[in-house]
């Protein structure tokens, strides 16, 4: 669900303010062009993107630091909200809000911003095994393990391999398909899209409040 919402994310902000607003790899080289060109404010302009994606990592595992130190168990509640505040705020603001340059950086900070915090969140729950706001990490991944189908014979390790493979095909699948249907929708509701990705948001945070009753409940019944 999260990389079905990063990938409305990924396309929404492409097209309404044309940047990229899932991961900041081509930042860097946008910056480094800019730079070299002597570009100094449209340099700096991309340094301020890199910075806010940055920004939302370190705000959303400090939430989580705090929840867990307390001995709190919900620690992905804090980061999500701010999420889903933000990308509601950001649609019901489109129609309001012109999109001047300044508005249109000040969208693309928020939606880095906002997918720093999902990242880093999913990365740090996750033990650094899965992220949902970018496909490099998991097309790299995915081609070792593709490539590893050929040496792991036996029945256990064949069995983990296979439920990895399947895991990363299923979060790419979930964010091609976020990037195609925002793309669709995005043709009739422009910024308000983004209520399709805080949708999908709250479902996932209703899905693991589910799963979370569900193991109390579990556990209470076979005491």
């Amino acid at each position: 669900m999260l990389s079905f919402v990063a990938g409305i994310v990924n396309i929404a902000g492409v097209l309404s303010v044309k940047v990229l607003t899932t991961n900041v790899t081509g930042h860097f080289a946008y910056f480094s062009e800019e730079l070299y060109n002597k570009h100094y404010g449209i340099a700096f302009t991309f340094l301020v993107f890199i910075l806010s994606f940055l920004s939302g990592a370190f705000v959303s595992n400090l939430l989580v630091e705090l929840v867990l130190r307390k001995g709190g168990q919900r620690v992905h509640a804090a980061p999500m909200l701010i999420e889903l505040l933000i990308l509601i705020t950001i649609a019901l603001l489109a129609d309001t809000h012109p999109l001047t340059d300044f508005n249109s950086k000040v969208i693309a900070c928020s939606l880095l911003f906002a997918m720093g915090l999902q990242n880093a969140l999913v990365t740090k729950i996750s033990q650094s095994v899965v992220r949902t706001t970018h496909l490099t990490g998991l097309f790299t991944d995915l081609g070792i393990e593709l490539s590893q189908l050929f040496f792991y014979r036996k029945t256990n390790e064949f069995k983990q391999l296979a439920t990895n493979i399947n895991l990363k095909l299923a979060i790419i699948g979930c964010f091609f398909i976020g990037c195609i249907a925002g793309g669709f929708v995005f043709k009739y509701l422009a910024l308000k899209t983004l209520l399709l990705a805080a949708a999908g948001l709250v479902l996932a945070f209703f899905y693991d409040n589910i799963r979370l009753g569900y193991y109390h409940l579990k556990r209470k019944v076979l005491k």
